[in-house]
């Protein structure tokens, strides 16, 4: 089969390693003579995975044990309502920072719990850069926000150091360089970026956050009994998490270091080829362009569905840029080998060339 180079930006690129870890445990799972998808959650065989996939988030990210590993489900998305709901109690302030959708989106969920004071934003600019200089208040309750975003293309380097809790949604560029995660108090990342397929969440959080709401919590939305049950209150998003485990594994072996070699020698590549070719142009900030999702425009639009259509005769997928905002997207997952992204950029050429007759 043809090799098609995977630029999507979500469900994204996993590692063969991975993925064929997935196929012989769909035929037959642990020696358990069962499929994966059949086998008992309950099983010591399964239980192992789930408690490996937890200790390499710890080992990755060097946690102590002040910290819980989960994997939920619902999505990123149901941490919108989580965090405030078991951290932000009635009449108390959350303090966030609005980068993109799905920061307008956490906005929107925490102010049905509480007060909502949105220090910046960067919607004046249609969210193409990342806010900087602004002040954490040291009364509100925690501080969120969201270290890259896919729709817009712009990703924190830095965070701010802050007297109150931080948390950070980092849904699209975790494990894809070193950080301090010690300064963190939660980070939450779907898996369908850099970590696992769709189907599970990571939630990385403090003990000493939990169990502190004044409110009443429903059960499955209180992080105390999946603390407590080892992200087995309920039946776990059994496949997701298995691929995750392999995934962790990848990451663990290469190391976050060269991870970010890895990525900054593909983000280079293609921001280079689009600030020298005149067909095109980037759509953020120099300073804010994320590693993970290049956001791009042709600067004739006209050449834009005419593009795409070279790039799918050239196996080039999932470059159209999101539904809401249009243009192009490469998403440069920590799995997308740099010679696929060698690929789009002698694309760019070879589209240039045919324009320059």
């Amino acid at each position: 089969m043809t090799k098609v180079h995977n630029f999507s930006a979500g469900p994204a690129i996993l590692p063969q390693s991975a993925i064929d870890a997935s196929i012989e445990a769909l035929k037959n799972f642990s020696g358990t003579g069962l499929s994966l998808i059949e086998v008992s959650h309950r099983s010591k065989e399964y239980e192992a995975v789930v408690e490996e996939a937890c200790q390499l988030v710890k080992d990755i990210l060097n946690l102590s044990d002040e910290y819980a590993v989960l994997f939920l489900q619902g999505g990123a998305s149901t941490q919108f309502d989580m965090i405030p709901m078991n951290l932000l109690d009635e009449g108390e302030t959350a303090a966030y920072v609005n980068t993109g959708v799905w920061a307008s989106r956490a906005i929107k969920e925490a102010k049905m719990f509480g007060n909502v004071n949105v220090l910046a934003s960067s919607e004046d600019k249609n969210f193409n850069y990342i806010p900087k200089n602004y002040t954490i208040p040291s009364d509100v309750k925690y501080f969120h926000c969201t270290s890259n975003n896919t729709i817009y293309g712009t990703e924190m380097f830095d965070f701010p150091k802050t007297e109150v809790p931080l948390i950070c949604d980092m849904s699209s560029d975790i494990f894809s360089r070193p950080f301090d995660a010690s300064q963190f108090d939660m980070i939450y990342a779907g898996a369908q970026k850099n970590m696992g397929p769709a189907g599970t969440t990571l939630v990385i959080i403090k003990k000493s956050l939990i169990g502190n709401a004044k409110r009443k919590v429903p059960t499955m939305l209180d992080y105390k009994p999946h603390v407590e049950n080892g992200s087995m209150y309920n039946t776990p998003s059994v496949f997701a998490i298995f691929v995750c485990m392999h995934t962790l594994r990848w990451i663990k072996e290469m190391g976050l270091e060269a991870m970010e070699v890895r990525n900054k020698a593909k983000a280079d590549l293609l921001y280079a080829e689009i600030d020298r070719n005149p067909l095109f142009e980037g759509t953020v900030v120099k300073e804010d362009r994320s590693r993970m999702n290049v956001n791009f425009v042709t600067t004739n639009k006209e050449h834009e569905a005419e593009f795409l259509k070279f790039c799918e005769s050239k196996n080039l997928s999932g470059l159209k840029g999101h539904r809401s905002v249009g243009g192009l997207r490469a998403s440069l997952y920590n799995a997308l080998p740099i010679e696929s992204v060698e690929v789009l950029v002698n694309t760019m050429k070879e589209f240039e060339a045919s324009k320059n007759g």
